[in-house]
């Protein structure tokens, strides 16, 4: 993408919303560097409260230890979704030194952009991503130019969530991992409801949205899972026309077909899974906090990987929901932004990180971590994801990702939710369409 392309997509799609705010921050800019007086580096962090927590104790210990280089900390401005307020900063040229939330998938873009500084080329880089991250991960953020613009932070492993008294009552002694057996335990579970015609219990569920970001948290983790973790985009064509996704796409089918998943979407202040109306549901860690929170007395929960087809061999892989850092090219001293970024992601910090948001640090082998040990043996259920992180895949560098996402929903739409169209026909669709919009990016 170039410069000229970026620009005009800005100029040509960007919603209301993004336009207000692009405006709002360009007016800040005219003080920006008034308020960064005394500060050498400016960052922002998500605004999940765990999060903040954490940022400021990192923050807190640099400017400590380094005075002369302090840095000014602030979570990202609030709006509808941080990427529009990023986006919005990206256009007002009032882009932090270092963002740490940004979604693996949009750094192709902006990097294609050029507006990320490539962090390959500074000193001591690549030492420090090889001690943190395997090869497999570090293949998936090098981006189409050969350089690494994003460090890896943090992933919410999906997985399977299920209510362990229901399947206790269901004579269930061990999780249903294959398709079969899950469409199966779920015919039963069907059977079991009280008989007067209409079901208010269903076996799972998931967001029945057709936002292109939903698909990351059903149909995708089913593809990984099925697939041993293969990319959707590959040589700049698509890649999924194949057994796994039509596999997935024929699941998921089933699954509304026969009513053995809700098609209601949950309102603020209701949670099915907590009330017992769902026997399981596709979820990450953030669920577990949340459930110590507000479960019952005597609810009891636990997780386990995502369905995979009969027959399945290997590891059960699925998507990561993997957030990184990146250096935005505003920054005058890039290098001293890595020193930052360094230091708050070794094992004592690694380690805040989970004790402060239960998300789990995005570093190799990190269930054998002789420090993370007592963290593990007091949180169990986050061991599983931990366990998890081993087989996990982000996605693809693809500056056109979201738009890929989106032509799949529509298809996820009329084949799963509808049952307009076939797996196989769905699938080919889709891939048509991706082909069409890759050739026209080349």
């Amino acid at each position: 993408m170039t410069r000229y392309f970026f620009a005009m997509t800005i100029k040509t799609v960007l919603p209301p919303s993004v336009l207000f705010l692009f405006l709002l921050l360009a007016f800040a800019s005219c003080n920006k560097e008034r308020e960064r007086r005394g500060h050498a580096l400016e960052y922002w962090s998500s605004n999940n409260g765990g999060e903040i927590q954490f940022a400021k104790w990192a923050v807190d210990g640099w400017n400590s230890a380094r005075p002369e280089d302090r840095v000014k900390y602030q979570p990202v401005p609030e709006g509808q979704s941080s990427e529009e307020i990023i986006l919005a900063a990206v256009v007002g040229k009032t882009t932090p030194d270092i963002y740490s939330n940004i979604w693996q998938g949009t750094v192709e873009f902006y990097s294609n952009a050029g507006i990320l500084v490539a962090l390959d080329t500074l000193e001591g880089f690549m030492d420090f991503i090889q001690q943190r991250c395997d090869s497999v991960t570090i293949g998936e953020i090098t981006s189409g130019d050969g350089h690494i613009y994003q460090a890896p932070w943090k992933i919410n492993p999906i997985m399977t969530i299920f209510n362990k008294r229901i399947f206790a009552e269901m004579g269930l002694d061990s999780p249903p991992q294959t398709y079969s057996a899950y469409l199966e335990a779920a015919k039963r579970f069907k059977i079991d409801t009280d008989g007067n015609g209409y079901v208010d219990q269903w076996f799972g569920n998931t967001s029945f949205k057709l936002a292109w970001y939903q698909r990351l948290f059903n149909f995708y983790p089913l593809y990984l899972a099925a697939s041993g973790g293969m990319p959707l985009i590959k040589d700049n064509r698509a890649h999924f026309n194949n057994e796994y996704a039509i596999g997935a796409f024929r699941f998921l089918q089933e699954l509304y077909r026969e009513n053995y998943f809700s098609k209601q979407e949950e309102s603020a202040g209701q949670d099915l899974f907590v009330a017992e109306k769902y026997a399981t549901k596709w979820t990450g860690p953030w669920e577990i906090q949340y459930l110590e929170r507000f479960k019952r007395e005597g609810f009891e929960y636990s997780f386990y990987p995502m369905p995979v087809p009969d027959g399945h061999e290997g590891p059960i892989y699925t998507y990561c929901d993997p957030k990184s850092f990146v250096i935005f090219n505003t920054c005058q001293d890039p290098q001293l932004a890595f020193e930052f970024i360094k230091s708050m992601v070794g094992e004592e910090g690694d380690l805040k990180f989970l004790q402060t948001t239960n998300q789990l640090p995005r570093r190799k082998g990190m269930d054998s971590i002789p420090g993370f040990q007592a963290f593990f043996a007091e949180n169990p259920q986050l061991q599983v994801f931990a366990e998890q992180a081993r087989h996990v895949r982000g996605v693809d560098n693809c500056e056109v990702l979201t738009e890929v996402f989106d032509i799949i929903s529509q298809e996820y739409e009329a084949c799963v939710l509808y049952q307009i169209k076939t797996p196989e026909v769905a699938i080919a669709d889709a891939e048509r369409a991706v082909n069409v919009l890759l050739r026209v990016k080349e």
